[in-house]
Parts: C-alpha cells; structure tokens; sequence
C-alpha cells in the first residue's frame, strides 16, 4: 500500500536541499527578520561605548581577514556606527596584515554615513605594522615610536587627533574585532591586563570564545561572540538611536541571524518528520 508515508520515504533528497536553501535564501533576499532577546553580556559592551563621554578615543583594531568577514563585519559595523552616534574619535588600526581592507570597509561607511566625520580629526587609520603582539607590547608605552605615520604615510605630527598621545594608556576604551590568535586575547594579555587605565570590550567568533569567557568581566568587561549577540546589539542600538535602523544593511546581524534561525528550524522538522516516518513505514515493508 502506497502511503502517503512510503511516498516521503522515497522523496528526493534533492527536495532537502531546495528547502534548505530557500530557508536560507529568504531572509537574506527579503530582509525579513525574527525578534531577539538581548543578553546581559551585550548590554555590558554596549555600555561600554554608550557611556562614555562625548567625543572620548577609542582605539579599534580590526584584526581579522575575509574569511571571517559574514560573522565579523556586522559587529563591526555596529561598533562603528555606535562610536559615530556618540561622536567618538576612532583610532583604525591591525595586527593582521588582511585587516588592512577590513578597516577600508569601516572608513568607507564613516564617509557614506557619516559624512561630517573629517579624517584626521575625528578618526585615522593607522594601519598595519608587523610584529603581532609585540605590536601591542610597544603602543602601550610608546605608540609614537611605531606609529610615526598613517596608513597613507602622513606623519602622525601632521593630524590633529594624534596631537598629545603617546600610548594607548590614553585611550579609556579597546574595541576590538578578531577572528583568533593574535587577537582579542593578545590585547586583553598585553594591553588590559598590566594596565588599570585600560579597558576592553570585543567581538569574535563564536569559536573563539570559548577561550576568551575566562576573561570576563575582571579582565575585559565582555564580548559579541558570534552573529547572536552582534544581532542583540544591533536591537540596543536600535532602540536607542532609531534613526541608524533606517538605513541600507544597518541589520545584517539581524538578517543573517534569522536566516540561521529557519534553516535550524526546518532541520529540525526534518529530523522530527524522518523519525515519524521510519516508524510509520518500518513494520509494513517500508526502508529502515
């Protein structure tokens, strides 16, 4: 008897494979995005920015590659627009030599979003120099000393913002993006750690962060580990400056977050359905 049973035990799998990429491709097309519970965690670090007088230094090293960009861009984004909203000066820089192009993308979304925001006056980028963490080693007590110039070669004595700072202790905040060593572990080993004036908040891959938890809150006061928590705190940006939600891509988190969400739920239904119908079909001559 060809049931109704027997027929899904037969189906193609290449049904599977439709479905899943329509779960997929759905949100990302549409935008259509599902509600998230914002942790404590992200309310921590979106504090740590928020808090923060008018026009304090951040310093922001973008310390990963594009392979790792569909998970770390949306926060950084996020962190930029927040520092921006709050017309905080951004000190760009990286330890990567790949995090080059990752800070073009930030300063390339300061110019579309925020086209007051002058180079040099209310962010720069310093760019990269080799040596990894010995490169955090040194801008915490002399950052003139590797740092004599910009990304475009300008001597630091010729911007503005660079006027005065001779470390990083000067900077009350880190904020960093990374996708693994070295990375935010170096900076919390190297930069939070010895120094009691230093602060640090980050975002990583959810990979990572299983190495980084031990950190929180006595060393760094906390974390956006994977696209969940970058889409949380895109939701506590929102809630306080709405106008950002307005504007093109200001919720990939979001986007790519949902997206994930429905795949792992039709996953999930599929399981449920398959187990249904081996039990359904097994005891009448149907696959096991």
């Amino acid at each position: 008897m060809n049931t109704i049973w027997h027929k899904l035990a037969d189906l193609d799998r290449r049904w599977l494979f439709a479905l899943t990429f329509l779960a997929i491709g759905i949100p990302l097309l549409t935008g259509v995005v599902l509600p998230q519970k914002v942790s404590p965690m992200v309310v921590n670090v979106f504090d740590a920015i928020d808090t923060l007088p008018e026009g304090s230094s951040i310093l922001m090293p973008l310390d990963f590659d594009p392979s790792a960009e569909g998970e770390l861009q949306p926060m950084a984004n996020a962190f930029v627009r927040h520092c921006a909203e709050k017309k905080h000066k951004i000190y760009f820089m990286t330890i990567w030599p790949q995090g080059v192009g990752m800070i073009q993308r930030q300063i390339a979304l300061l110019k579309k979003e925020y086209p007051d925001y002058q180079y040099g006056k209310d962010y720069v980028n310093l760019g990269y120099r080799p040596g990894y963490e010995g490169v955090i080693k040194l801008i915490t007590s002399d950052l003139p000393k590797l740092y004599d110039s910009d990304q475009q070669g300008t001597p630091v004595s010729q911007i503005p913002m660079m006027q005065g700072i001779d470390n990083i202790q000067q900077l009350p905040l880190i904020v960093n993006v990374s996708s693994g060593d070295p990375g935010l572990k170096q900076w919390v080993q190297y930069a939070a750690t010895p120094y009691d004036s230093i602060e640090i908040v980050g975002g990583t891959t959810g990979v990572q962060a299983s190495t980084l938890y031990p950190y929180i809150p006595n060393q760094m006061i906390g974390m956006l580990a994977g696209i969940k928590p970058a889409a949380e705190y895109e939701k506590v940006m929102f809630e306080k400056y709405p106008e950002i939600e307005e504007r093109p891509e200001s919720n990939l988190a979001h986007i790519f977050m949902t997206s994930q969400e429905v795949a792992h739920f039709m996953l999930i239904a599929i399981i449920i359905l398959g187990n249904l119908v081996m039990w359904k079909t097994s005891g009448q001559g149907g696959r096991s």
